[in-house]
């Protein structure tokens, strides 16, 4: 792994919860992204269903905070790929494994996390180099799910994405995950339709504050 694959991998594993962004207004992105920020959270990806994905990204990059990681998700293919690292991205999130998908990441010197769901997968796409793999969809699967993985292959690196709330991510991480992906529970979207930072900002609060403490429990 490079310096700078390293580098962005410990962070995304300091902060513990990388916010999933899916909105239909794009135009409300920067004040959703501001509250969650406010809130503690220093990891969000953007994915690319969201209107003029890549825009969003060139837009935010050169204004985020100092220590903040920007990235993009539901990225499919290696075109895509170049896009959203020229837009700024410093990681991306796909869900599935695609080899092809690693191999035009590490090209570009940003850290990749397929999305896999069964131990099969998620070895073949750790020995392909992923840098962390997103467990996906974990909806069903749950805390013990990441513990049993973790089980045979303690040198995999996960991160459950579906099913995470704001009151169980921290079992998530005691489980054994190195960090969360969270999406609707973080950006509400009868908050975000009503303009309802301060509630964005609580939820990014009240997770970090959940994510922290498992953390401190399990160092």
């Amino acid at each position: 792994m490079s310096d700078t694959r390293n580098a962005i991998t410990a962070a995304v594993e300091r902060a513990g919860v990388v916010a999933v962004i899916r909105i239909k207004d794009p135009s409300r992105l920067r004040a959703v992204v501001d509250a969650l920020a406010e809130g503690g959270l220093t990891a969000l990806e953007v994915t690319m269903t969201v209107p003029g994905a890549v825009q969003l990204i060139a837009d935010l990059a050169p204004t985020m905070p100092g220590g903040f990681l920007l990235g993009a998700g539901t990225v499919t293919d290696a075109a895509t790929v170049k896009r959203v690292v020229d837009a700024g991205a410093r990681f991306v999130v796909c869900p599935v494994f695609r080899r092809t998908l690693i191999e035009a990441c590490h090209a570009r010197d940003v850290a990749v996390m397929p999305g896999c769901l069964s131990p099969t997968e998620i070895l073949d796409a750790w020995e392909a180099g992923a840098d962390i793999v997103k467990v996906f969809p974990a909806t069903a699967m749950g805390p013990g799910y990441i513990k049993d993985v973790r089980g045979p292959l303690p040198q995999v690196k996960l991160m459950p994405t579906g099913g995470v709330t704001l009151d169980n991510a921290g079992e998530w991480i005691r489980a054994g995950a190195v960090a969360v992906g969270v999406g609707t529970a973080l950006t509400d979207a009868n908050a975000i339709a009503a303009g309802d930072y301060a509630q964005l900002r609580a939820n990014a609060e009240k997770i970090v504050a959940n994510v922290r403490a498992a953390q401190a429990s399990a160092s």
